[in-house]
């Protein structure tokens, strides 16, 4: 009886702590009335992505993009570049996979691969847009390119 009794008291305890487990909840973004603003804007300037040391290049024509960066995103100087390196590293292999999927992810979003090799030292410039692109592109279309929440 006492062993019936203990059995359905630890049967309890973990359906518990799995239910617990399972409803943690998402974290939500949260985007000031300014960076809604940006989003909405028909600010269409392009931002160029380049270093006079390398022969890559990178333009990025999307509204709001250049006065967000402007305006909203950290300064340049901010971040380290390994850390930019890193984080971009991880969000081109998800940007990448994407597109490369366009029956489950929204080809209007994922259009292009982004070439992007780890080993190669683009420049902090190139390293810094491209970071700040990605954490606009996630915060104004409300997508996740890596396991964290992309915070400004």
């Amino acid at each position: 009886m006492k062993k019936k009794l203990f059995n359905l008291v630890l049967f309890c305890l973990t359906l518990c702590v799995v239910l617990i487990a399972c409803t943690s909840q998402k974290s939500t973004l949260d985007v000031t009335s300014e960076e809604k603003a940006v989003f909405q804007s028909n600010d269409k300037e392009a931002v160029e992505i380049s270093d006079d040391e390398t022969e890559y290049e990178i333009i990025i024509i999307e509204p709001g993009f250049y006065t967000w960066l402007k305006s909203i995103a950290r300064p340049e100087g901010y971040y380290s570049q390994s850390f930019l390196e890193n984080r971009n590293a991880i969000m081109v292999v998800t940007w990448n996979q994407r597109v490369l999927l366009p029956q489950r992810w929204n080809p209007n979003l994922y259009e292009m691969q982004i070439n992007y090799d780890p080993s190669i030292d683009y420049g902090y410039e190139v390293n810094y847009k491209l970071y700040n692109y990605f954490i606009y592109f996630q915060r104004k279309y409300n997508q996740r390119l890596g396991p964290f929440i992309p915070r400004i």
